[in-house]
This record gives C-alpha cells, structure tokens and sequence, in this order.
C-alpha cells in the first residue's frame, strides 16, 4: 500500500485527497495534515466582511468529511518536509510517504512591511476566516461612524479579487445606506493598471473597472508600493501618505516556512506541466504554492493568481498523475490552465473566463451582469455541497 501525505485542507488539498482515494482506494493510505480542521469557502469571506454570510454557512469540518471516506487526517501544522527521507515532520509525528501533495496555500508575509496585517499591525485583511471576521467588525464600526476606506494590495500579492469586491460591496452598501458621500473609497495597489490583477488583464477587465470607478466616484492609486503603515496613515515608497479610517490591504504572498527550502527565493515550488516537482518526482505542489512566472514585467512586483477554480484543477491532475505512476500507465496529458471567476460587485456582478490564463490567449472574456452574481452564489452552495460529499469527480 502507497502512503501519500496531502499537505493543506482547502480546494486543492481536500480535491487531491479525495480523487487519490476514488483512483487508488485500498492501494492507497491517503492522509490529510493541515493546522486548520475547518475547510472555509475562501471566495466568500468577502461576503462575511460585508454581514452577509455567518462563518457557519461558508464552512465544514475538514475530519468529519474525510473520515467516512477511509482518509486520516492530522490536525497539526507540518514543521519541516525532508524530500531526501521522504518524510513530512510535524509538533509530535514524522509521516514516511511515498509521494506528497502540497497544497499549503500562501504564507501571508505581513511582516515585510512595517505596521502590515492585523495581528502586530494597524490593517485588516480577508484571506481567512479568523481575519476577515475581524474585518467585519471594523466594518461595523465605519458603518456606525464613515471615514475614509483603502482597500488594496501591496507588492508581492498575487490575489487581487478579494480586494476589488470589497471595494464594489463598500460602495454599493454605503450608497444603500445613504452614506457613501460620508465615506471615501480609495483602491491602492500594486498592480500597474487597474483590472491587470497579476495576468495582464482579463478581457476588457481594464476599461470595466476604470469605467466602474469613475461612475461610483472611487479613486485609485495603481503602480505603488507601501514603505509602512502607521495608526491612521499608510506611507508608499513615494513619500504619498493617505489617511484611513478603514485599511484593508492585502500582503505579500510566500511560501509557507516548512515547504520554502522546496522553492524559488520566496518559496514557491517549481513544477512542470503535472505539478511534479522539478527536482524530487515524488513531490507534486497545487494552487498558490507552486511557481508560476508573472507574464510581463511591471514597476512594482506582483504576483500571478491561483484561483480555487485553477486549484481544483491542478489537485486533479497531480492525483491523476500520481495514480498513473502507481499503476504504471501513461500519465495524463497536462492541458493549459485556464480560469474562470465570478466577482460580486455588490449591485451587479462580472463573469471573467480566459483560456489560457496567461496571454496570448485563445478566449478572454469580460461579462458585466446580475445573472453572474446569482452564479457566484450557486457556485457557492454547490461547491460546499461537493466538499462535504466527496465528490472531487464532478466538475
């Protein structure tokens, strides 16, 4: 029996888990290690921010959908792989495997940037559970008494789209309120254009937002990077210093510390076109954990997206490459990633597909349209659906 240890819970970990064990089954010891036993519906937590969904509605306990299905899972954080053992170590155990899934997901590197993140600094974010409820709270708070809002993303990030919901969701619910003109909206970022998002653009994603921008009276600040962040004051590398009541600005992307020494300079695994590792052939990495190189050089660094929708699909042909080995069968042909993301933008909604993600392109399209909000949240309950019954196989 071939032991393979999944490192992460969310899209990419629980998709690899279950597919390895639906291929493989009894040939396989299939185990889960992830420090967090919730599996969170990651595209949502925007809409938590907003009081729109309670953390109970956008989450399930990782070990009670893996159990049913013969997976063990360790509610431990991995501390140290050892590619050359083959061994994943954690706080108390060392796991012997004979191929491993990472999935991990970003470390979100606040640190890089004095006064950045929530914990030791003065900014909120959204990419977990536990911080975008904090965030929900501040919202409260501007609700109760507006001021300015920065809603962004530094150098180094490499997922925009939270941001820009939010800022289209703040917009949308302040002018509901009757409050948006006691409330400036601000979106600072990193990105060179504004719709550039990491890929270059998606479609007509530039003239979208610029478009939308100008009708909602939001202003933008693109190409910058933040020096730090005091109470009340973000400062850019510029010298610009911008007043916030509301600052909720998304960090610098890395690799998480046990699966850095795998990686490029900022820990993010090389892979070919399986998402085998380059070098050690029994390691395959899924979603942002693994590198993938900006498609053009822009002022100030960012980072290509790894959607949960190009993760699944990646944890399927890692797992369908792994059963391939196992079983000593030609290995599936790796097709070019493409995407598709469905972005709230609180009164209306956008429907962005592009194939493949990075130009030049064979499609790339642009959709503004209620009709892609009421897919967002189908796609949300269907998912959720999916993940507690361990149905990886469908699409």
């Amino acid at each position: 029996m071939k032991k393979i240890v999944v490192l992460g819970g969310s899209f990419g970990g629980l998709t690899a888990a279950f597919e390895l064990k639906r291929l493989l089954g009894k040939e396989a010891d299939v185990t889960v290690v992830s420090d967090d036993d919730r599996f969170v519906f990651l595209p949502s937590l925007p809409w938590l921010i907003m009081g729109w969904r309670k953390p109970e509605d956008i989450t399930l306990k990782v070990s009670d959908i893996l159990k049913p299905r013969g997976i063990e899972f360790i509610h431990e954080a991995a501390k140290q792989v050892d590619p050359e053992k083959s061994k994943v170590i954690t706080a108390t155990k060392e796991l012997p495997y004979d191929y491993l899934v990472i999935s991990t997901g970003p470390f979100l590197s606040f640190d890089e940037i004095p006064g950045l993140g929530p914990d030791k600094g003065h900014t909120d974010c959204t990419f977990t559970l536990d911080h975008a409820t904090g965030t929900a709270q501040k919202w409260k708070r501007i609700l109760a008494e507006p001021g300015p809002i920065v809603i962004g993303s530094s150098q180094m990030v490499s997922c925009f789209g939270p941001s820009y919901e939010l800022v289209f969701e703040m917009d949308a619910e302040l002018r509901r309120r009757k409050m948006r003109h006691e409330a400036p909206i601000l979106y600072l970022t990193s990105e060179p254009y504004l719709g550039h998002m990491g890929v270059g653009g998606l479609g007509r994603s530039r003239r979208l937002f610029e478009d939308e921008f100008a009708e909602r009276d939001i202003k933008s600040l693109v190409n910058q990077a933040i020096e730090e962040v005091t109470p009340g004051e973000i400062k850019l590398k510029d010298g610009t210093t911008i007043p916030y009541k509301l600052a909720m600005i998304a960090p610098p992307f890395k690799g998480v510390p046990a699966v850095m020494p795998l990686g490029n300079p900022r820990g993010f695994i090389p892979v070919d076109k399986n998402y085998r590792h380059t070098k050690y052939k029994n390691i395959f990495a899924v979603g942002v954990t693994m590198a993938i190189a900006p498609p053009e050089p822009t002022p100030v660094p960012v980072g290509v997206p790894k959607t949960g929708f190009m993760t699944v699909k990646m944890a399927k042909t890692a797992a369908a490459t792994i059963h391939a080995d196992i079983k000593n069968i030609t290995p599936p042909a790796a097709a070019e990633i493409d995407v598709v993301c469905l972005m709230d933008m609180g009164n209306t909604a956008a429907f962005m597909k592009a194939s493949p993600v990075l130009p030049p392109r064979q499609t790339s399209v642009t959709k503004k349209g209620i009709w892609a909000k009421w897919m967002k949240v189908g796609f949300e309950k269907y998912f959720l659906w999916k993940m507690k019954n361990g149905m990886s196989n469908l699409p």
